[in-house]
């Protein structure tokens, strides 16, 4: 199949359209027939991906995990392949698949690499790969969407200790496949990919998959407390401590006591009360 390059060029603070020459050269010296796109917006992106599936062209996302949820999001159900370029500043599903931060080594995979079914899962008529979050990861994420610092993949770090001076416990109800739940703390996350955040590993056993969401509660603990199994996120070696609790499902509702924003791949997806859903083996992509 033909490759239609579809590059947002502000991803990873200009860091795709630094590496665009160098991607275009590793493609043509593989014998791969392609054409670049560069996205204006979201939108664009999505109208992209919808003229490569029409095409019968591998729609392959050079960007961060925002584009790769567009793109996916316009091939479900069987009707277009996607492939990772990652030039983002998270790259976080490229991540989860094996696939590296390299957008130029990831080349290769379009070349010799193998056709896998994943899981994607969906909130409000929008589509996403990663991890859905709400509470105190939408603080984190509009404070690191607004800065300018060069931080690249600290900025979640950044931003989370930023937004930790200000937060108030919120109250939490949750539902699972029809089950409530109910706790007080920091945040509801619904994960498909489990990693998040420029490497933080969240649910660091979850499939992708296995048909179903994994649901991280993070319960209230002291904000010390808080603070010192952050760094564990990275490792995922923060699953066992007191206060953080996942559940499973295929369909997930929830709500806090005040108004928040979900974040998923990076972007606003949904405004609370949320409903989530599992879309099991909707998308094909390119993995090694």
């Amino acid at each position: 199949m033909d490759v239609r390059l579809i590059v947002n060029p502000s991803a990873g603070a200009g860091r795709a359209a630094r590496l665009l020459p160098d991607v275009e050269a590793a493609l043509r010296s593989r014998g791969i027939a392609f054409r670049v796109d560069r996205t204006t917006s979201i939108e664009h992106a999505r109208e992209l991906a919808r003229e490569a599936c029409a095409a019968g062209e591998i729609a392959a996302a050079m960007g961060g995990d925002g584009l790769a949820g567009a793109v996916a999001g316009e091939l479900l159900d069987g009707d277009g392949v996607m492939a990772l370029l990652p030039g983002g500043r998270g790259n976080d599903l490229a991540r989860k698949l094996e696939i590296g931060h390299d957008p130029v080594a990831a080349t290769a995979f379009l070349a010799a690499g193998r056709e896998r079914r994943i899981d994607v899962a969906e909130a409000g008529g929008r589509i996403y790969v990663g991890i859905l979050s709400a509470g105190f990861d939408s603080d984190v994420n509009q404070i690191a969407n607004g800065t300018r610092l060069p931080l690249g993949t600290f900025v979640y770090l950044y931003g989370a200790l930023r937004a930790l001076a200000f937060w108030k416990p919120a109250r939490w109800t949750v539902t699972i496949d029809g089950t409530p739940h109910a706790f007080t703390g920091y945040a509801v996350a619904v994960s498909n990919s489990g990693v998040f955040g420029g490497g933080m590993w969240l649910v660091p056993d979850a499939s992708i998959d296995d048909g179903m969401l994994d649901v991280a509660f993070t319960i209230h603990r002291p904000k010390a407390t808080y603070l010192r199994g952050l760094g564990r996120v990275f490792k995922g070696t923060h699953v066992d401590e007191p206060g953080f609790e996942i559940r499973r499902g295929r369909e997930v509702t929830f709500h806090a006591d005040r108004p928040f924003t979900a974040y998923a791949d990076g972007d606003p997806i949904a405004d609370l009360p949320a409903t989530v859903r599992v879309r099991p083996g909707a998308l094909r992509v390119i993995v090694p």
